[in-house]
């Protein structure tokens, strides 16, 4: 099931392009125009976050944040045109999750979510997966091929377990630069593609239950075939 996001914002513009791009992540998208209508739709709703607006008309972001945190540790994040270390500040000591200013990057809002959803969410499972003649420690940055150690850069395993440990969903070129290199690097998506030619090389015929295929105009996707 997809997470639910509730945006508290109330330019109806920037609730626009934030459901846009959320949606097109996969996430529910519910929009609030004021403070009190999102302390409305927390209520009936109950996302699985909150994107929420500090200067907002008949009740502030200040004051939707304290009055959620009061029976709530739902994950909020503040969006504000402040950018003031003391405005930041004082969202994290009222309990906000992290804080971005405005004007909106949407890659970055995109991966600060992820980001978040990531520190909320407890892990379930150890960093090593295996495939038919394949297993993948990320823990200990080993690359095991029909049991044999084979050298790869941090880079290139990393890329290769976050595919992996979501066998046969597509991910866009940017959807792996914001989670496998973070929002904040400053190369580009030829960077992906580059380390995904490397990783076929070196696992070209190793077997036929699997594949790092292409989904041509979208991205990449670690196929299973069983």
């Amino acid at each position: 099931m997809a997470k639910k996001i509730l945006i508290v914002e109330d330019e109806e513009n920037i609730r626009e392009l934030l459901r846009l791009y959320l949606e097109r992540e996969g996430y529910a998208v519910i929009e609030a125009a004021n403070g009190v209508e999102g302390i409305r739709c927390w209520k009936s709703e109950k996302p699985d976050m909150l994107l929420l607006d500090v200067m907002m008309p008949v009740m502030d972001g200040w004051a939707v944040c304290k009055e959620i945190r009061a029976d709530s540790d739902v994950p909020i994040i503040m969006l504000t045109a402040k950018g003031e270390t003391m405005d930041r500040v004082g969202g994290l000591e009222m309990g906000a999750d992290d804080y971005i200013v405005k004007p909106l990057d949407m890659r970055e809002v995109i991966a600060r979510v992820r980001a978040v959803f990531r520190r909320m969410t407890p892990e379930e499972t150890a960093e090593k997966i295996s495939f038919d003649n394949l297993t993948i420690d990320k823990q200990a940055y080993d690359l095991i091929i029909g049991g044999k150690r084979v050298d790869a850069p941090p880079k290139e395993i990393e890329l290769l377990y976050f595919l992996a440990s979501s066998p046969n969903r597509v991910f866009t070129r940017a959807q792996l630069l914001d989670d496998v290199w973070g929002f904040d690097y400053f190369g580009d998506t030829r960077t992906v593609d580059v380390h995904v030619k490397r990783l076929r090389e070196k696992l070209e015929g190793v077997s036929d239950k699997w594949e790092l295929k292409t989904v041509w105009g979208v991205g990449y996707k670690f196929e299973t075939k069983e």
